[in-house]
């Protein structure tokens, strides 16, 4: 199996299609899950004719816990960033679903040579663009949600593919810490210089204010941009309709609008 130990974690990763001369694809998962919950986009056809690499994040999936260490987004951005560095892909498309859009930002702002493109899939600039249930949920979860969580699907896979199982109250613990931690992010952000894809669900757990707020921030809906659109941003901004934040990774309508921004050439 495929490990690079990078900053104290032996990160598991896998690598689909050809090296090719478009920038390779990058799928961060989101939280509790793994990189083969990307196998429906992918059997989408995203990332059809390039190189696209899965990675299973700090304690997910394959990859061990590093004990002592917090998760954080910041150090999950690293991780990937020494991943990249590993295997000598230069710069990457690179896409993340909520806790793992957390990490591909972090990526994004702190090592912005290996980010070519940026798809950032419900995930809020700040922790008040949740909405408050949202947060007062994440303020209350703790490490004893571990053991009712084994009734759910998550656990189903972390069961599965884990190398160390009784680790998963270490993961439920870790990652409820890391919901509780506040942030915003909106000036490091807005200081980005590579176009940026945000996917919303129509009806995610952020609210549509911070959506178009967070879109602003990137240049995005700030006049007509003309007849011919030559004002257009480089950033776009989707919202899936009938989707949640918790069902939008398997909208059938994710793949082509992933798709048409990673294909379109950059205007910034």
């Amino acid at each position: 199996m495929p490990y690079a130990d990078v900053n104290g974690v032996s990160l598991y990763f896998e690598e689909y299609g050809p090296a090719t001369a478009e920038p390779p694809l990058v799928l961060l998962h989101g939280g509790f899950g793994a990189g083969e919950m990307f196998r429906p986009l992918l059997d989408s056809g995203v990332g059809e004719g390039r190189q696209v690499i899965t990675v299973d994040l700090q304690g997910h999936g394959r990859t061990p816990d590093a004990a002592g260490r917090p998760l954080t987004h910041e150090a999950m951005g690293d991780d990937v960033a020494a991943l990249l560095e590993h295997l000598g892909t230069g710069p990457a498309d690179v896409l993340g679903y909520s806790l793992g859009a957390g990490a591909a930002a972090r990526l994004a702002v702190q090592h912005p040579e290996l980010v070519h493109r940026l798809v950032l899939v419900s995930m809020p600039a700040r922790r008040s663009g949740w909405f408050p249930e949202v947060t007062a949920q994440m303020d209350q979860m703790s490490e004893a949600a571990a053991e009712p969580l084994k009734q759910s699907p998550m656990y189903d896979l972390y069961e599965r593919i884990a190398p160390r199982v009784e680790d998963w109250p270490v993961l439920v613990g870790k990652v409820a810490a890391l919901n509780q931690r506040d942030y915003d992010w909106s000036e490091e952000l807005a200081g980005l210089t590579v176009p940026v894809l945000l996917v919303f669900a129509d009806a995610d757990g952020i609210s549509p204010r911070h959506m178009v707020e967070f879109f602003g921030l990137l240049g995005g809906g700030q006049g007509d941009p003309g007849w011919d659109g030559g004002g257009r941003p480089a950033s776009r901004l989707s919202v899936i309709p009938g989707a949640t934040h918790y069902d939008l990774m398997f909208s059938p309508l994710l793949a082509p609008t992933v798709r048409s921004f990673l294909d379109a050439v950059s205007a910034r």
